[in-house]
Order: structure tokens, then sequence, then C-alpha cells
């Protein structure tokens, strides 16, 4: 017995969860405040090398013949405007301000031979959002849920503050990296109380429209970048909604389950019991003392018999399968936050091409509440991801001058590899054992948090041929749909438990395919034979 045998009693999905599970959803759009803030906080506006007899707060545009006469062409480039650029070096440059207002690039002159300075900011970035995953997974389960999204919550408010009034590049990125660990923290937390008070019929739904309100927070963070044009009054301005969720102490209760899962039976009881009562059902003290029990001995016989994720590496089939899924991780979040921090390069309006880029989620995490448990969960992971690479392929035949056509496929890749990236949480948790199915999903986040690491850099190979980061993001992506065609459908399967299980699952339907292939063969040639 345990919590689940609660839940029906409580109803999968009643007004209490309902009511709890909202709140939870508002504090994925502040995290999408953080996670997408760079894309403006260090946008690169265009820039030229200021000329001998100008003043820094010189017009961005000059005659050509000008210019020409004053540049050497050697050095470092610098750009002009969208079709030409002239080298020069030089300390001090003068900048667009039309399209992005007084970016963190502009104070501190992160371009030409220092723009490389924006990736690395923007990587360091996520590698706090991997540490956050990894260090606040485990608070969360040793502290508690409650605790530990509010030590994220005001850690994110207080170094989202400092990044806000930070004096040189190195202590905002800093600053900035922490707050990217307690988006980790924050989101994660409030996503994981989210699943574990919803029925299992439920939980499919309750995540997908989590990420829904993350989407809706990427959209919103256009809305103040175009309105707040000083970055440090925009830092400031995406940090400051954080403090609105202070209230949640009072308003958010600790997660039953966990409480359960720590014999807290007493305190569990009690949540329950105001549940109840909000969803005018009625339970029996008697009745959770009897599905509540004590599962202390049993705690203590899975802990002697803990295994490693390296176990999955001694079953050959496992280990393919498992070395597909990672590299699923890993393609999947390194196109998605590679497209969501390359809008700047798709030419055009890039407020409206991020806009769009957040829009498409919406849809995309639709098609998967309606598809996932019709199609299957590898045929929507496969044909998402083969369709998003395509479509960042077919960008590099476009001509230069059809902007437009370059932003829609690259909006189609987006939309496919956000379901993709929806779909894989699921098919990639259900393909491990049980013995190590934590392990597993632990282990494809972390390779997805080395794509989003690696994704600033790629975007870099923008100064050398526009097209090129949407190719790689492409490849990836197709090779990946590729892959996975290898791996067995889980919908509506029993899932491995044991190492064994997982080593044979999904050859029985394998076998059983060869084996009619076998028999059609058999009685075909003996048909043959007859007429003879």
């Amino acid at each position: 017995m345990s919590y689940d045998d609660v839940i029906p009693l409580l109803g999968d999905f009643g007004r209490y969860q309902k009511k709890i599970y909202f709140l939870l959803c508002l504090p994925a759009i502040l995290c999408a405040f953080h996670k997408l803030g760079n894309v403006f906080l260090i946008a690169e506006p265009k820039s030229r090398c200021i000329l001998p007899y100008e003043t820094a707060n010189s017009t961005y545009y000059l005659n050509q013949s000008i210019l020409e006469k004053w540049y050497p062409h050697n050095g470092t480039l610098c750009t002009i405007n969208d079709s030409e650029k002239i080298s020069q070096k030089c300390s001090e440059y003068i900048y667009d301000h039309t399209t992005y207002g007084y970016t963190a690039v502009i104070e501190w002159n992160l371009t030409c031979d220092k723009a490389y300075l924006i990736a690395i900011g923007n990587s360091l970035f996520m590698f706090g959002v991997m540490f956050g995953s990894i260090s606040f997974g485990e608070l969360s389960d040793r502290w508690g849920r409650k605790k530990t999204f509010f030590l994220s919550l005001v850690t994110q408010v207080v170094f989202g503050v400092l990044a806000a009034f930070a004096p040189e590049f190195w202590s905002f990125t800093i600053a900035r990296a922490v707050v990217g660990a307690t988006t980790s923290g924050v989101f994660l937390v409030a996503y994981v109380v989210g699943l574990e008070m919803v029925g299992a019929s439920k939980r499919s739904i309750a995540g997908t429209v989590m990420h829904m309100f993350f989407s809706v927070g990427y959209m919103l963070t256009t809305v103040f970048a175009l309105y707040i044009t000083d970055w440090r009054q925009l830092q400031f301005a995406l940090t400051i909604p954080g403090l609105i969720f202070m209230s949640y102490w009072w308003l958010i209760p600790e997660s039953t389950r966990w409480l359960v899962s720590k014999r807290r039976i007493e305190e569990a009881k009690n949540l329950i019991q105001v549940a109840a009562k909000c969803n005018k059902v009625e339970i029996l003290d008697e009745t959770l003392d009897r599905l509540l029990v004590d599962t202390a001995e049993k705690k203590d016989l899975v802990a002697q018999k803990q295994h490693s994720i390296f176990d999955i590496f001694k079953y050959p089939s496992l280990r393919n399968r498992s070395l597909v899924i990672f590299f699923d991780w890993f393609a999947n979040n390194i196109t998605y936050y590679g497209l969501s921090w390359n809008t700047n390069n798709l030419g055009g309006n890039p407020y409206i091409n991020f806009v769009i880029s957040g829009a498409v989620e919406i849809p995309a995490y639709v098609f998967l509440i309606l598809t996932l448990n019709k199609w299957g969960r590898k045929n929507v992971m496969c044909s998402c991801m083969i369709v998003a690479g395509t479509a960042l392929l077919l960008t590099m035949i476009v001509p230069n001058d059809l902007h437009w056509l370059s932003t829609m496929l690259a909006m189609i890749g987006k939309l496919a590899i956000t379901a993709s990236y929806g779909a894989v949480y699921i098919f990639s948790t259900e393909q491990f054992p049980t013995v190590v199915r934590n392990a597993g999903l632990g282990a494809g986040s972390t390779c997805a948090r080395v794509g989003s690491v690696i994704a600033p850099y790629v975007n870099i190979a923008a100064h050398i041929w526009r097209p090129l980061p949407l190719l790689i993001f492409g490849s990836l992506a197709l090779i990946g749909g590729i892959m996975s065609l290898t791996l067995p459908e889980t919908l509506n399967r029993k899932l491995p438990e044991t190492f064994e299980e997982g080593e044979n699952f999904g050859k029985k339907n394998i076998d059983i395919q060869l084996n009619g292939v076998i028999d059609a063969g058999n009685a075909l040639l003996n048909g043959e034979s007859d007429k003879h």
C-alpha cells in the first residue's frame, strides 16, 4: 500500500489538486524569464569601429565612401550592414541602438574579437542550470520539496538583483549562472510536486500543461525587452516578480508523497484530510492508517539492492538503447536552446522571431496531449525529430533575401523539436528498468544539459555562415530521429522492472514479427515445391 492508493479516494485531479497545481504552474513563467533573458540582455547589436573624428555618441550609419576612406581593411571584422563587413582593429565602437537599445554588449564592448564572451555567458548560465538540476534535486529529496523551492526562490531573487548591478562582465556572468542553477530548483521542484499530487492517468497532461506556462513566460520575455531597453533595468524587471511567489510559503503545502516516503505519516494524513474536505469527499483515518503503512523494512531492502546507472552497460541491448536515448536528450536540448537563442541570426525583426519561437511551442504541446496515447511515444518522437531536422537542413538552400522563408523553416523545426523534447521525457522514462529508472532519467537530463552548454558556441558559427548553426542542429535532430527507430515502443506495454526484463524489452515483438516473416516464407517455399 502507498500514497498511490489514496489518490483514487481523493480524485485523480480534484478541486484541491487543480488549485495547487495552477499555483505551481505560475513559477514556470518566472523561470522562462531567466532562462531566455540573455537573448536580450547580451544581444549583440550591429557595430562598427569609431572613426578618428567621432565621439562615442556618434550616429551608427555613415556614407559608405567616408567609411572606405578611413578603414585599412585589416584586423578584426566589424559589421557595417547586413551585406558587407569591413575589417579594422579598434578599441572603441559605434553601436546601433535602434533594435536592442542599450545591452551589456554595448556597455562592456563584447563585440568583434570579444564576441566569444557572449557564448561563454550563455554557456556558463546553462552550466548553472545543469549544476542546479543535480544539487537541488538532491536537496529536494533530503530536505523536502517546499524548503528547497523557497531556498531556490530566495537565491534567485538575490542573485538576479546582483546581476542587475554587476560592475563588469564576469561578476554579471557568475550571478547569472547562480540564477540559472536556481531555475532548476524552482521549476523542477514545482514540476515534481505538481505531478506527485495527481493520479497516474493525469500525469502526462499535468506535465505538458506546466511546460505551456513556460512557453507563456517565453513570449512575455519579449514584452519586457521591447519596452525596457536598458539591460540593467530589464534584468531587474525580470527578477522582481519572484517576490510575489514568496507568498507560497503559506499557500503551497509540502508534498504529501514525500512526507509518506519519509514516514511522517501524521503530517501526511492532515494534508490528505485538508484535500479531502476541499474535494468534498470523506476518508476515514482508519483507511489512511491501513493504506499509508510504514515501509521502513521495504526501504531497507531496496537500499541493500541499489544499482548504478553503469550497470546498464553490462547488457548489450539495454546498453545500445540507452546510448540512443542519451543522444536523443543531447540532440533535443542543443537544438531547442540553440534555436531559442538563434532568433537574432534569422534575419527580419528579432522580437517577432522570438515571439513566434515561443508561440509555436503551444501547438507542439497540444499535439503531444492529443497523440502520445494514440500514436505511441516512438512514432511521435521519431517523426518530430525527423521533421525538425529536415526543416532546419532546408534552410541551406534558402536565398539570403528570403528571410521569411528561413524564419518559417526554423519555426517548423522549433515546433517539431519542442514536441520531441516533451515526448523524450516520457519515452525515455519508460525505456529504463525500474531499478535504475530515476538514475537513467538523471543521466539523460545530464546529457541534455551538455547540449545546452554547447549550443551558444554553435550559434557563434553564424559569424562564419548564417545558416551554419541551423545545419548543425538539423543534422543532430535528423540523426537522433533515425537512430530512435531502433527503439521499442512503450505505449500500453508492461514496463521492465529488472535488468533482465530491460534487456529483453521489445524483443518478443520483434521475434513475433520475424517468426511471421519466416512462416510466410516457408509457406511460400512449400507452395512452390508443391507446384513442382
